[in-house]
């Protein structure tokens, strides 16, 4: 039996067989006999989503290209890549997509598969650029889903791994873009509670980070594209003239570059360098979705327990997200802003924190991030998604007996 770490180390476990299957039939023999089984991908997820102890699957060998189409504005890939390795098949091609994660090197289909964001006011999640994938169902059965041809494709995106095994993924892309990166240095919160859309309109992708101690922003990451115009006053931040690090005191040699320096859009949406690739975190996240009208007064609110917070955190990051209509997306119908905790490895506290942290936050009806830890009860997370009981006929329709299913699964979906 091999040990399962995730990335952070808070979440371990023995699966009874563990597969790195390298051919399609090889996956498709172990989900036709299998009885319970889950996939893993680079193990950025924070809580127990991909938990198994029976089987487990990793897919790091499907990590290749299958078609680049130019016309169309497409690529499909296996379902095994990184986002940093897609990025280095897009560039050498003249492409992109529209936006990445803040940490380019985990697995693209995990990042669909729970609704994973970057930032931007106009740029929906990572999943919303899918057009078509395919997938093996519980009978071992390949399946080939497009928006054309199933009228629930919208339900079958963001599937927190039950519906299937996904094997390839269809992206849209665009043509490459140059992107400038600033970060500007304590912006009062009466700026944020004031000025709260400006601030998230003034570049393509907009980041603040703060550890809720003062009543300061530490930092505002404003990523904007080169043909757009350089903010020269952000209510009263300050422009830093040396790179920073998200959180204070650390190194920044790993970010991607400040200071006004042009790069491509790979090199500077993510706020950590694509050659640089963490081998763990000593840290916990946490991230709750709100909808961006309530974003001023909730900031507002978590500021009551700031002192309790911050001594916690490493740091808290705020982002803007796009709505979609992906029926188990956070974002689900609502202009969105994720509100993340980057945790101390400090469970116990943590633990004892976030019903603290849900409870200010509770008449924002926060919605949370799949892949990251929480304690909402179920009853609240479930009376949030409208089309809950149709993907509840997909997961019956595709996996019947609950081949996919676990514990999280079985706690929050059913």
């Amino acid at each position: 039996m091999t040990q399962y770490t995730n990335w952070a180390g808070n979440i371990q476990f023995k699966p009874k067989q563990w597969h790195e299957p390298r051919t399609i039939e090889e996956l498709q023999h172990i989900v036709k006999n299998a009885k319970k089984l889950r996939v893993v991908g680079t193990g950025h997820s924070f809580n127990s989503i991909s938990v198994c102890r029976e089987e487990i699957v990793s897919l790091h060998h499907f990590n290749k290209l299958i078609e680049l189409n130019t016309e169309e504005q497409t690529v499909t890939i296996e379902a095994g890549m990184k986002y940093s390795e897609l990025s280095k098949i897009l560039m050498n091609k003249g492409f992109a997509i529209h936006n990445l994660a803040s940490l380019p090197h985990i697995s693209v289909a995990g990042a669909i598969a729970t609704a994973t964001h970057g930032s931007g006011n106009k740029n929906k999640s990572l999943a919303s650029i899918i057009t078509a994938f395919e997938l093996i169902n519980a009978n071992g059965d390949i399946i080939h889903i497009t928006r054309e041809n199933e009228a629930r494709f919208d339900g079958m995106i963001v599937h927190l791994g039950a519906l299937g095994i996904v094997t390839k993924l269809t992206l849209e892309i665009v043509p490459e873009f140059t992107i400038r990166q600033y970060v500007y240095e304590n912006l009062p919160i009466d700026s944020v509670q004031r000025h709260f859309d400006s601030i998230y309109a003034s570049a393509y992708s907009v980041s603040l980070f703060t550890n809720w101690e003062t009543n300061t922003i530490n930092q505002v990451w404003l990523k904007q594209k080169v043909e757009d115009s350089k903010v020269e006053d952000l209510f009263g931040a300050i422009l830093s003239e040396k790179k920073l690090h998200p959180i204070t005191g650390i190194d920044p040699i790993h970010c991607t570059d400040q200071l006004g320096i042009e790069g491509k859009w790979y090199d500077r949406l993510p706020h950590f360098r694509m050659d640089f690739t963490p081998s763990s975190g000593d840290e916990i996240q946490s991230e709750y979705i709100i909808s961006k009208k309530d974003a001023p007064h909730a900031i507002k609110e978590i500021q009551t327990i700031g002192q309790q917070l911050s001594s916690l955190l490493h740091t808290s990051e705020i982002r803007s997200i796009a709505q979609d209509n992906l029926w188990l997306s956070p974002y689900y119908k609502r202009d969105s802003i994720g509100l993340h905790f980057t945790w101390k490895d400090d469970w116990d506290n943590v633990q004892r924190m976030l019903p603290v942290l849900e409870s200010v936050l509770k008449p924002f009806r926060p919605r949370p991030h799949w892949g990251k830890v929480f304690t909402l009860d179920k009853e609240e997370i479930q009376s949030q998604y409208e089309m809950l009981p149709k993907f509840r006929e997909l997961l019956t329709e595709y996996d019947p007996n609950g081949k996919f299913q676990n514990d999280f699964i079985n706690t929050y979906i059913f």
